[in-house]
């Protein structure tokens, strides 16, 4: 397999540390995403959407482990189940809000990734392409954890 980026990612975070753990926790933070010209073409039509997945390379992570402490517990729970940025394949993926798209050029709001990050992929997002039956949903060590999601920073856990 190998990948290519097709732009980079820029918001005002410039270190992962003291950063937004997820989109939820970066209301406000706007960024743009710098589409490279041979990709420019793919833009039509995004302005339709209010919200993008961007999938992307965690270009700071340099191994990892099968077993961490997420930001969000003081236990250790398996990687894969944890959204934990170090990972055999260091893949990120972020909910954010389009505020406009101009030429090769898509301007973001919500954006919980540091500056500099090479992009893979845009989808749209879609809600109801997503779950059809939201009542069988479950999120695991979460449950008692999701509260964090909006104030808990990025630390130094995942830098080393």
């Amino acid at each position: 397999m190998k990948y290519e980026p097709i732009g980079v990612i820029h918001t005002d975070l410039k270190k992962r540390e003291e950063s937004p753990i997820q989109p939820a926790g970066a209301r406000g933070i706007n960024g743009y995403i710098e589409i490279y010209p041979e990709y420019e073409k793919g833009l039509e039509d995004l302005e339709g959407f209010s919200h993008i997945y961007l999938i992307y390379h965690f270009h700071l992570s340099d191994d990892y482990s099968l077993s961490v402490k997420p930001f969000m517990d003081s236990k250790k729970h398996g990687l894969f189940a944890t959204r934990a940025p170090k990972r055999p394949n260091p893949i990120g993926i972020s909910v954010v809000r389009v505020v406009d798209v101009d030429k090769n050029i898509v301007h973001i709001k919500d954006a919980d990734i540091v500056d500099g990050t090479p992009l893979l992929d845009i989808k749209p997002y879609v809600p109801d392409m997503i779950v059809d039956d939201k009542k069988d949903i479950k999120i695991g060590w979460l449950e008692n954890n999701i509260h964090k999601v909006k104030t808990k920073k990025s630390d130094s856990r995942f830098t080393e």
